[in-house]
């Protein structure tokens, strides 16, 4: 019951089946789906296009958190914020979801920048999730990550078994897959969550960035996905530290392949401003085009 269509080579339209649903605080919720064509072209930092009910033609976006090629199935996390997420959190495994995707330019590592630092917040874990698992068993990288959430996070938290000499006394939660891939992880809230670095994903980086040696922290570039506030202080910290930094805009689309320029932002170009399509422009782009004031 899979009906494919190709666009441009690389995306594609799914008939997508859940194969399961999960619900925890703060409505945020994790969806499973059969769609081995996404699974198979989709890169961190990709997105989809679901549609969420038939009863709202309406799609919407939302970014990949893991994926399997072999197995064909791709993992979601989003919150049910308004009408279509909150119709979509209501599907069941064995129903089918109308998908288009793998979209948008992906996060690009780099190998003369070993040390990737992932800082995700909220509904913009899931791209972190996707680099650090893709980098997991990959010698050239040695990946730390930083999550934040002011609701409960969608997993349960535990003291990390992986000890982090840069990190404040005390600051021990981490998420139970990271430590699974045997990659550094801290959690921070505002929320006061037991183990959490109490304060923003920006002011724990940058404790451990002031922490790390030069010749370390030389080899960082900095990726994230968020809340707007929040990438926007990311960038200021890669600035801070003039470090590379690519970040993950969340915009509202209509379309999501182009065709509408619902999405379009202002990005600083070589030859000056120019208005840029989140959906197939980015979501990726370099934190300094698009925050370069």
């Amino acid at each position: 019951m899979t009906r494919n269509k190709s666009h441009r080579g690389t995306i594609f339209m799914e008939e997508a089946e859940i194969l399961s649903h999960q619900a925890f605080e703060g409505e945020q919720f994790i969806l499973r789906v059969r769609a081995p064509e996404c699974a198979e072209k989709a890169l961190p930092g990709s997105f989809v296009h679901i549609q969420c009910d038939r009863s709202k033609p309406l799609r919407r976006p939302i970014s990949i958190m893991r994926v399997s090629a072999k197995a064909g199935w791709v993992d979601f996390l989003y919150k049910a914020v308004g009408e279509g997420t909150r119709l979509l959190s209501k599907r069941k495994p064995g129903e089918f979801l109308s998908m288009l995707g793998p979209i948008g330019v992906p996060f690009k590592l780099n190998p003369e920048r070993p040390r990737p630092l992932l800082i995700g917040g909220g509904v913009g874990i899931p791209p972190m999730i996707f680099i650090a698992e893709t980098v997991a068993n990959n010698k050239i990288y040695k990946p730390m990550v930083i999550l934040g959430s002011e609701v409960p996070f969608p997993f349960k938290p535990h003291p990390s078994s992986i000890l982090i000499p840069e990190m404040p006394e005390g600051v021990i939660a981490s998420m139970p897959l990271m430590d699974d891939w045997h990659i550094p992880n801290r959690l921070a809230s505002l929320q006061g969550f037991p183990g959490c670095f109490e304060g923003y994903v920006t002011d724990l980086a940058r404790h451990w960035l002031n922490a790390l040696p030069a010749e370390a922290r030389a080899e960082v570039e900095i990726f994230s996905c968020g809340p707007h506030p929040m990438l926007e202080g990311v960038a200021k910290l890669a600035a801070e530290f003039d470090l590379p930094c690519q970040v993950s805009l969340e915009e509202f689309m209509a379309c999501g392949v182009g065709g509408c320029a619902g999405c379009v932002v202002e990005v600083e170009t070589d030859t000056g401003p120019a208005m840029k399509r989140v959906c197939v422009d980015g979501p990726v782009f370099d934190s300094r085009a698009v925050f370069s004031s």
